[in-house]
């Protein structure tokens, strides 16, 4: 779960720290206030796109560290295979945004923003305001019912894709047999053409290593005798071997009148023997280097050939005997056409039927989910006061069999007593599409490991009893997860765990926004700003205490007291 949000410098937010709780995390505020800025800024702590406006006005930076707390063992499992070590289940998230250069980091290392959209997925849920519009669309209403049959749909999802795989393969085979005769002779006539070509090099590894080695020593040969020549002269008897010779001769006289001088009589002896032993070895060699033009030209005519053939089938000679060995395999293939056409029709009509077995499979399994999860829904939308609701999943055949199957669906409902069953699209109000995806979503989370879940304004188009309504679903999640939800709904603010208020002011010619956890009589204060609107009156202030002493008994009965302890200091529940 998020446990620490920091934000600096972003849009009108000037500096802001706020700890999250488990629970239902609730944050209000009026319009305008930054509500949906401050949640803005965990999307960009996980690697969405950031622009350089969105930086403060006249700072030169901004700033979002975000902190979870993981105890899922399967999400900190997912983590270690990517090589993230959560020490002690903590993650520290933080981007640095400046002069257009976005910065992040990973428990302090350095990473990309892919990096962090990478692991999002594995930290948090985030349904924001225009999300729910997604459910009109078949395919995300498929990854609905694929998530919530995610258990038993595992592996034949995964069988699916390999199958469909191996007939992609088997497919793409075949495909390539989809020539004319003419075309085959020409293709077989290159392909002999380039095998002769190898083969009459008679290639071995390492040869054109040798060759530029030899070719070097030979095209410098005249250079390298002058330069032994001169080191020669140097050297030899009448350079520096005679005049060493004479030192040693006059030392060894010198040792005679005084042993002292001895080990350095020893020391230039030595030296003199070296310098023999490195001239008879400079000798040996230039006795042995021998120049050659016949011998130059035919290596040099050796390499132009080498790198003619690696020029045209490989970088190395390794990678052009492995050419030839594909070569070679192509003219089998070629040679014995109609015989591996045949084979490949036969293979390519055995991976189908293992496909379409595969999507048959599938789609029964799909249809048993979908049947419970119809039943789920239904039961999940009459808890959203959508009293009178039919609602079925239709299974048609795309016609198409793709890596997830052949199945199309579609979400149909009818609201009111009497209408027919109609797809989504043309049937449900704005207000209505927001409880059926918070109704899915609450299904959902059971079925998720992610630990947090952020809704931004899931109450849009929704008031009185459905509001209730709304508000008991969204607590009835926060059981089990840990949820933060900006809302404008006081049913929804009676029911938190923990209750943030973000509010604006003007400080110095400066708009700034700032948020802050509400004790529980500034939480009852809050709900009666949303209830009053423009004036807070006395009734309206009592409206809000039995509000909240409402949805206080409604969570003891539920089960738990030891969250409304935290939260309800000098409230009489009974």
């Amino acid at each position: 779960m998020i446990t620490n949000l920091h934000v600096k410098n972003l849009a009108l937010i000037d500096e802001a720290d706020v700890s999250f709780r488990p629970g239902l995390n609730i944050l209000t505020g009026e319009t305008g206030a930054g509500k949906s800025i401050l949640l803005g800024s965990i999307n960009l702590a996980l690697g969405q796109k950031m622009t350089r406006d969105m930086i403060r006005s006249g700072a030169d930076y901004a700033l979002v560290e975000l902190v979870f707390e993981i105890e899922n063992g399967h999400v900190l499992q997912k983590l270690r295979e990517m090589d993230i070590d959560a020490e002690d289940g903590l993650l520290i998230l933080s981007r640095k945004v400046q002069e257009g250069r976005s910065l992040c980091r990973l428990n302090g290392e350095t990473c990309t923003a892919a990096r962090l959209r990478e692991i999002s997925s594995l930290l948090l849920d985030i349904h924001g305001q225009h999300e729910h519009q997604s459910l009109l669309y078949p395919d995300r209403q498929l990854a609905i019912l694929d998530a919530y049959g995610k258990e038993r749909l595992e592996h034949p999802l995964a069988r699916m894709e390999e199958t469909w795989r191996r007939w992609k393969d088997a497919r793409k085979e075949l495909d390539s047999y989809a020539i004319d005769e003419r075309e085959r002779q020409h293709e077989l006539s290159l392909i002999e053409y380039e095998i002769r070509e190898i083969e009459e090099a008679e290639l071995r590894i390492g040869e054109d290593e040798e060759l530029e080695k030899e070719y070097r020593r030979m095209a410098n040969g005249k250079r390298i005798i002058e330069i032994l020549q001169q080191v020669r002269r140097f050297t030899g008897g009448d350079g520096a071997g005679d005049v060493i010779g004479r030192a040693v001769h006059e030392m060894g006289n010198a040792a005679e009148l005084d042993t002292e001088l001895q080990p350095l009589a020893e020391g230039l002896t030595d030296i003199d023997s070296l310098l023999s032993d490195f001239n008879r070895d400079l000798a040996s060699y230039m006795d042995d280097f021998t120049f050659s033009e016949e011998d130059f030209y035919r290596v040099e005519k050796r390499l132009d050939l080498l790198n003619t053939i690696k020029s045209r089938y490989g970088r190395t000679l390794e990678e052009v005997l492995q050419y030839l060995e594909k070569l070679k395999q192509k003219q089998e293939r070629f040679t014995r056409f109609e015989e591996g056409r045949k084979e490949a029709e036969e293979t390519c009509r055995r991976a189908e039927k293992e496909r379409d077995a595969a999507a048959d499979e599938l789609t029964g399994i799909r249809r048993e989910t979908a049947a419970e999860l119809t039943g789920k829904i239904i039961r999940g939308l009459q808890d959203l006061n959508f009293l009178s609701v039919e609602f079925e999943i239709t299974f048609s055949h795309s016609g198409i069999c793709h890596r997830n199957g052949a199945d199309e669906i579609e979400f149909r409902i009818s609201t009111n007593p009497g209408e027919p069953l109609r797809p989504l699209a043309k049937v449900v109000s704005g207000g209505e599409l927001s409880r059926i995806m918070l109704a899915i979503k609450a299904l959902l989370a059971d079925k998720d490991s992610t630990e947090t879940l952020l809704f931004d304004e899931i109450d849009t188009g929704v008031s009185g009893r459905t509001a209730q309504k709304v508000a008991e679903k969204m607590e009835q999640i926060g059981r089990t997860h840990q949820v933060l939800c900006v809302t404008h709904l006081a049913q929804l603010a009676a029911m938190a765990d923990h209750h943030f208020e973000i509010s604006k002011s003007v400080e110095n010619g400066s708009t700034q926004t700032q948020i802050s956890e509400l004790s529980e009589a500034e939480s009852v204060e809050e709900i009666a700003r949303i209830l009053g609107g423009a004036e807070v009156t006395e009734t309206v202030r009592e409206n809000a205490r039995e509000m909240r002493k409402l949805a206080l008994q409604k969570k003891h009965r539920q089960g738990k007291p030891e969250r409304i302890s935290k939260n309800t200091a000098g409230l009489q529940l009974f």
